[in-house]
């Protein structure tokens, strides 16, 4: 073993020691267990306070998420939007999760500047604030000037952090897959779960596609007058340092709505639900988590989008899926619901088939079907619809649940600012248009032209395809190839039988021999050596059939 090798396994054993040890101080003994742990650090594994047991199990969860450091909390926070992937109430006390944490010394934080810019430091800018404007989990931001006097900020990512989150990454990854090996019954894969976090932490650690995500979304708005994302000085950014202009403003969580006029919150938040909504329906691409701290509040009712690390995408095709699904819901139609599942989720079509299913669809439709646009509450709708795919155990696209995530968030700074708003009814143009480039007589024309282009392809090129058949049955060349689902379960189940076969045969044989040998031993006028070999192979049939009978019993891993 390469000695790198070694030290990430002593880096593991010690983060999982620190593990076991949170779990068991918050009264998560029972997983350490059921995991099969407990041997594995004995004299970590301690009684929780009767406090932390009287507490919830979502909320102690998420006292270990904080105390297990950034990682975890950047964990707790994607889960948090993954309402298909765990209970709601977990989902719910995840979104709690705060990545607010102490301050990293200026000098900490320079060395980081002077390795990204080596000897340009100073050339590149006139001075840099030591105290931080804001510290987080991941980053930490700092005011500074650009020499031709620029006010900008910088947002720094913390010594280190890089190295933690790998480390943790490598041992989340073996967690989940021992999870996945050992628990079939989850209803989701531990293992994607883990493969979809370390994708989207990855990609929030590398501040150049949060640069390159900021300078999209801003080219959407340039000629918006009322939303604004700030620029990005791509020249003095790198992958762990990101240069955005300073932007003169206050967040909305810092803004108190009783201090605004009725009209001044009506353009907060009409101006906060169409910079979404035209991400969303209009862009396909989105800003995913838009709450008050990400959005300042400009002169005149101006809103400003920060920290566009996680962001979404919305293509045409699930976009008029989703159109699809709002509409066999609204109007009740189960069987365009069913297919609408099967081409988001790309789900057995047995499942959707199941009565228990459609009945469940049936019920969540009854509750908004026949309702008039403006008033249909589609992140309701959205939410149940998910609601129903967790119960069967359905995984839904991660981008659908950003997107609720997204409608869900800026409803709420709405109902924040000015509760008597409306959001639908706001957006109701923006939605209407999108279905009529849907459902309108262009769109079926587009659609119909479209078919038929596919389908003259389609004639003109079937004359070439059946002279090729011909030819290759002529030269004995065609070949048929069919794929026996789950043929390899019979063969498995085929080699277990005939070991079992064995196994049996043997005992056997050990039990009926070593009969005789005592039998006769004890026939013989001085009995001793057959008798004790005889015993020997009884005792050896013994520990062959405990053998035999433990390896029912224990645990078998998954087969892939």
């Amino acid at each position: 073993m390469k000695v790198t090798n070694i030290r990430k396994t002593i880096q593991s054993t010690k983060r999982l020691t620190n593990i076991i040890k949170v779990l068991s101080k918050f009264g998560f003994k029972e997983i350490i267990v059921d995991l099969g742990l407990d041997s594995f650090s004995s004299s970590n594994v301690q009684e929780s306070d009767q406090e932390d047991n009287l507490s919830s199990r979502p909320l102690r969860m998420r006292h270990v998420l904080e105390e297990l450091g950034p990682t975890y909390i950047k964990l707790g926070q994607i889960l948090a939007t993954r309402p298909d992937l765990i209970p709601v109430e977990w989902a719910e006390e995840f979104k709690h999760l705060q990545d607010n944490c102490g301050q990293v010394s200026f000098s900490e934080i320079e060395k980081v500047l002077n390795q990204e810019f080596p000897g340009r430091l100073h050339q590149l800018f006139a001075s840099i604030d030591e105290v931080p404007l804001a510290a987080a989990s991941m980053a930490q931001v700092h005011k500074a000037k650009l020499k031709n006097g620029t006010a900008v900020v910088l947002k720094v990512l913390r010594p280190g952090s890089s190295k933690l989150v790998e480390e943790d990454m490598a041992l989340l990854e073996w967690l989940a897959q021992f999870v996945e090996d050992y628990f079939s019954n989850l209803g989701y894969s531990p293992v994607a779960v883990a493969a979809e976090f370390s994708r989207e932490i990855t990609k929030e650690m590398n501040f150049l596609q949060e640069a390159q995500s900021t300078d999209k979304l801003r080219r959407y708005f340039e000629d918006d007058p009322n939303i604004f994302f700030p620029k990005v000085y791509r020249e003095v950014s790198t992958r762990n340092v990101l240069t955005m202009e300073e932007i003169k403003g206050r967040p909305l969580s810092a803004v108190d709505p009783k201090s605004l006029t009725p009209e001044e919150r009506r353009r907060i938040v009409a101006n906060g639900t169409d910079a979404v909504f035209k991400q969303c329906l209009k862009y396909g691409f989105f800003h995913a988590d838009p709450h008050p701290g990400n959005i300042f509040l400009l002169p005149g009712q101006k809103l400003c989008f920060i920290d566009c690390g996680m962001t979404g995408h919305l293509d045409k095709k699930t976009a008029e899926q989703l159109i699809d699904l709002v509409a066999s819901i609204s109007q009740g139609n189960i069987d365009k619901l069913c297919r609408v599942v099967v081409e988001l989720t790309d789900v057995d079509p047995m499942v959707t088939d199941r009565r228990d299913f459609r009945s469940d669809a049936q019920i969540m439709a009854s509750t908004f079907q026949d309702a008039d646009l403006k008033q249909l509450d589609i992140t309701r709708l959205l939410s149940d619809f998910f609601d129903m795919l967790q119960r069967y155990q359905i995984t839904c696209p991660s981008d659908l649940i950003l997107l609720t995530k997204a409608l869900t968030t800026i409803e709420g700074v709405a109902e924040h600012f000015d509760p008597s708003f409306n959001v639908l009814a706001h957006v109701e143009p923006q939605i209407r248009e999108v279905v009529t480039k849907r459902y309108g007589f262009t769109a079926l024309r587009d659609r119909m032209q479209k078919s038929m282009i596919e389908y003259v392809d389609l004639i003109e090129s079937l004359p070439l395809n059946i002279q090729r058949i011909i030819d290759q049955v002529r030269h004995n060349r065609l070949t048929l190839n069919l794929e026996m689902k789950r043929i390899e379960h019979l063969a498995d189940k085929v080699d277990l039988s005939s070991r079992l076969m064995g196994i049996s045969m043997i005992i056997s044989a050990l039990i009926v021999g070593s009969s005789i040998l005592i039998l006769a031993d004890s026939l013989a006028k001085k009995p001793g050596f057959l008798g004790v070999v005889g015993l020997i192979g009884l005792a050896g049939a013994g520990l062959y059939s405990a053998g035999f009978v433990a390896s029912f019993l224990l645990p078998k891993k998954k087969k892939k």
